[in-house]
């Protein structure tokens, strides 16, 4: 499935392209470095400088972790020390509860946000690049991420994950969200591969059949993302907080280009596993991605894939984010090495001549992680530059194959030269 043979010339092909996805993965490792501090990793300035009073946060350190994991099975010196830095942060540090288990958003539960399953997906994912890294101490942190994953969040009933609790796991929320959901898929997924039991293939399935099958196909692959406790839709959720970062109101395009994605990755995961898979994940994909492309790209007359839409398909928040553009160039190459249709090629490009003309910071480094509706950096939903994870995946994937996983592709050397 994944050896398609171009009927064009394809710049997954090209070795000019595929060297400059590397460059540009090297540039990006090379100004994260600088989030190191005591405790785990913390969030970079616009400049790539930790802020005056700079804790750390386990999203940040997770997702510095996973990635740091990923560039040293690569071979980029000097990586191997931060992930071991992150595993001992998240396994012994002031990120995780050690009273009541599980892991705290920011160090020792400043600014007590409860316990997440969207920060434990993470950490899951984490250490089980950390394995594949051989990291010291990687697999006693795997245990711990699936045993509360396995314990607290997913409920075999829903065949989801719950959202989330208090810090001593009292007080079950609520509310059923897409985003925690679709970063557990991807957790899975690593899961799968890093310890060999394909129930957790079963449960990615499961997921994206609740989500995506059930909900986001009867919406015209628009994906829903709020829920409440018996998987019915809130639309009205967040309508007076539009720029939320984790739970806008509407729906999100860049959440449709990540699930196609992933239905890709699970499709070719189930398959690698000798596991039966839908045809609709494939149909699905194209139904995301096709979508999303419609109503968010030159939504509101500029270039660029706006943050929101309403259930009309209008715009509501138009700043650009950079994660949703490194998304959405995911996976058009995703869909063009599952399919070799010109249409995916074409989105692909125009995917990175937008991120290179806009979101690419050659003076500071990285890449700018918002801008405004004229398309000039900007800051009203995500200030400074603390993500490493979105836009280093979007330079390997084009590179891998659709399975195994990022970490373990790389570490196997299914890598296009």
């Amino acid at each position: 499935m994944d050896s398609v043979d171009f009927p064009f010339c394809s710049w997954l092909d090209s070795p000019v392209h595929n060297a400059w996805l590397v460059a540009e993965g090297q540039r990006l490792v090379t100004f994260a470095k600088a989030s190191r501090l005591p405790g785990g990793f913390g969030s970079l300035d616009a400049q790539g400088r930790l802020p005056d009073g700079a804790i750390a946060e386990t999203l940040h350190t997770a997702r510095m972790t996973h990635c740091f994991a990923m560039a040293h099975v690569q071979g980029i010196p000097g990586c191997l020390p931060l992930v071991e830095h992150g595993v001992a942060a998240l396994l012994a540090g002031p990120l995780r509860d050690a009273r009541d288990d599980g892991w705290f958003a920011r160090a020792d539960g400043e600014g007590d946000t409860g316990k997440t399953a969207y920060l434990h997906a993470f950490v899951a994912l984490a250490a089980s690049s950390a394995v594949v890294a051989g990291a010291p101490g990687a697999e006693q942190l795997l245990g711990a991420a699936v045993a509360v994953i396995e314990t607290r969040f997913w409920s075999e009933e829903e065949g989801a994950l719950r959202e989330s609790f208090a810090h001593d796991w009292t007080q079950p929320e609520a509310y059923r969200g897409a985003n925690s959901n679709m970063h557990a898929t991807e957790a899975f997924l690593a899961l799968a591969d890093v310890t060999g039991h394909t129930h957790w293939l079963d449960r990615a399935l499961r997921i994206v059949e609740r989500i995506i099958h059930t909900h986001a196909a009867a919406n015209g692959f628009g994906v829903i993302e709020h829920f409440d406790v018996q998987w019915q839709a809130l639309h009205d959720y967040n309508h007076d907080n539009p720029t939320d970062g984790f739970r806008p109101y509407g729906t999100t395009p860049g959440h449709a280009f990540e699930w196609a994605r992933l239905v890709l990755h699970l499709e070719a995961a189930r398959q690698r596993a000798g596991l039966p898979a839908p045809q609709w994940l494939l149909d699905h994909a194209r139904g995301l991605f096709a979508n999303a492309c419609r109503h968010a790209w030159h939504a509101d007359g500029a270039p660029g894939i706006v943050y929101t839409l309403d259930w009309q398909n209008r715009p509501v928040v138009r700043a650009r984010l950079h994660w949703t553009h490194a998304e959405a160039c995911a996976t058009a190459a995703a869909l063009l090495r599952r399919t070799g249709e010109g249409e995916y090629e074409q989105w692909y490009r125009r995917f990175w001549d937008f991120i290179d003309s806009h979101f690419i910071d050659r003076v500071h480094g990285s890449w700018h992680h918002e801008l405004d509706p004229q398309n000039r950096p900007g800051a009203s939903i995500w200030g400074g530059k603390p993500d490493l994870y979105h836009a280093y995946q979007a330079v390997l994937l084009p590179r891998l194959p659709l399975a195994p996983s990022l970490a373990t592709a790389l570490a196997l050397g299914n890598v296009t030269k």
